[in-house]
């Protein structure tokens, strides 16, 4: 399949087989009462064990990937999703559009920046590291391949732009990271600051634990960018983050009060103590909560609270291997932020 055609897969009306399940009288009450500026959803819309939690009728993974979308933004509590497809192969400013034609106005994409440009290694079909990766930290084509077309074809529909820096080998890790914190400054102060009127929002997730220092987050402040707390066994819990966030954003002796610089990004993805294939197996058809994670819960909401008292809005996505089940992983952060 080539690009226009695959393009054209995103095109279809909402009521092309796929229509919204009916919500129940308690999220119905959640989507009233969650505020306008916090922005939950999850890390995609293709799959059918959402069958009545999202989605009305049975219908195939194929059927979700084409059509699936506009049926998901009607849900009163998934107001972001995550775009993971460009990570693999960047995509056209046309792709884009086509998504942000299937969403009412106040939906919003976080999107993943492509491994062309974020992972430091060139990879073999098994994921194999091959060689380095001349274009890790190119700012020119990201911006050419990814930052511009991102924003060209979601228009305000754009939320967090991020970059998630794939596993790092040891030598750009050595002595704290410094060369390496020192390159990703100088692309994130190279990137664009506007593509026809959007102010992107800039972010940057690790999956190297022992970056998360002072300086990487003093580099993050001064290059106008958020660190996206990456809820992932390879990092540090989400309070540890949230302390990172903390010294970012108001100093490691601010009050209780302290206040978010910009907005808060997050994406938990994988349950600790559990390898991706594994959490797979274990939550398929992800339609229940198996192991629901209270301090990670509590942790996110407060931060959402600590974003409604900055005037900062909230973008937290959800992956099914998080809990079991992301829609349900939403509607308890929900309870969670509307409670508090």
């Amino acid at each position: 399949m080539d690009v226009d055609d695959e393009a054209s897969l995103f095109e279809l009306p909402a009521d092309a087989g796929v229509a919204p399940a009916a919500p129940d009288d308690e999220v119905q009450r959640l989507g009233r009462l969650l505020p306008a500026a916090v922005h939950l959803g999850t890390s995609s819309w293709s799959f059918p064990g959402w069958q009545r939690l999202v989605y009305r009728d049975a219908c195939t993974e194929a059927q979700l990937a084409r059509a699936g979308l506009a049926a998901y933004a009607r849900h009163p509590l998934l107001r972001t999703v995550g775009i993971d497809r460009g990570f693999y192969r960047p995509l056209a400013a046309a792709q884009y559009a086509a998504y942000a034609r299937q969403v009412p106005p106040h939906f919003r994409f976080l999107v993943k920046a492509p491994a062309l440009i974020t992972d430091a290694l060139l990879r073999g079909e098994r994921g194999q590291p091959a060689a380095d990766n001349p274009s890790f930290l190119d700012a020119a084509l990201a911006a050419e391949q990814f930052v511009t077309p991102a924003l060209r074809g979601l228009g305000p529909h754009a939320g967090p732009l991020v970059f998630q820096l794939s596993p790092l080998p040891p030598r750009l890790t050595a002595d704290a990271g410094r060369e390496l914190i020192d390159l990703l400054g100088r692309f994130l102060r190279q990137l664009p600051r506007s593509v026809d009127g959007i102010t992107p929002i800039y972010a940057v997730e690790l999956r190297n634990a022992e970056l998360l220092t002072p300086r990487f987050v003093r580099m993050l402040h001064d290059a106008g960018s958020r660190l996206c707390l990456a809820i992932h066994p390879t990092m540090p819990p989400a309070a540890r983050q949230a302390t990172a966030l903390r010294a970012m954003d108001a100093g490691a002796d601010a009050g209780e009060n302290w206040r978010l610089a910009g907005p808060l990004v997050a994406r938990w993805s994988l349950r600790a103590g559990l390898r991706y294939e594994e959490a797979k197996r274990r939550y398929a058809p992800f339609d229940r909560l198996l192991d629901p994670d209270l301090v990670t819960r509590g942790t996110l909401a407060h931060l959402a609270h600590v974003a409604l008292r900055s005037g900062q809005p909230t973008f937290i996505v959800v992956n099914n291997k998080a809990e079991g089940s992301a829609p349900l992983s939403c509607v308890e952060l929900a309870r969670a932020i509307v409670a508090g």
